[in-house]
């Protein structure tokens, strides 16, 4: 079994938030790609349309496995159009059973105009628990910096994409792995 200190640095860490209020659904996520304790990249794209444009999502983790997962979600996205909850679902399942996707180490956000979702590789589809202000989900190694933003600023009057920028913020001035290179993708 390897230890910590003998596995290879992987490139990982990020911090992305999905926001639902009023009608609106947002992902939002920073664009830095750190390799250890080295910043590799700073403006890295982790939040994206999938499926024909219905579809936005984040991850966070390590990037290849991230791209694995979302052509794996595209694809029953294609199975089962229209249906998020019912894809993602199939999609844990394959993620928790199959031999190869169980070792990816990700996390995915992904919306459409009526459900926000958590994926994990432990098989976990969660929608986030909302108020009825709306709801707030977030991931990553500044993830909980970012929720607890983006929960504080919910009940405010502020829509859905100010908050997570707020939020992403927030999480940016203390996680030294997100910068305040901020994507956003808005349904």
């Amino acid at each position: 079994m390897d230890s910590e200190q003998n596995r290879p640095a992987s490139m990982h860490a990020t911090t992305i938030i999905l926001v639902k209020k009023a009608g609106e659904t947002v992902i939002a996520g920073d664009g830095q790609v750190s390799l250890g304790q080295t910043i590799m990249k700073g403006n890295a794209r982790k939040v994206r349309r999938l499926g024909k444009g219905d579809v936005i999502a984040g991850f966070a983790g390590a990037t290849a496995d991230a791209f694995t997962l979302f052509e794996r979600l595209e694809t029953k996205l294609e199975q089962y159009p229209g249906q998020l909850m019912r894809a993602c679902v199939e999609l844990a399942k394959d993620w928790r059973m199959d031999r190869y996707l169980r070792r990816l180490e990700a996390m995915m956000l992904v919306a459409d105009k009526n459900v926000g979702l958590v994926l994990t590789g432990s098989g976990d589809v969660l929608e986030p628990e909302g108020t009825e202000q709306g709801a707030v989900a977030a991931i990553g190694s500044g993830g909980n910096y970012a929720l607890a933003a983006g929960r504080a600023l919910l009940d405010s009057s502020l829509d859905a994409e100010t908050i997570a920028r707020r939020a992403m913020g927030i999480a940016a001035e203390i996680c030294v792995y997100t910068n305040q290179n901020v994507v956003v993708e808005k349904i």
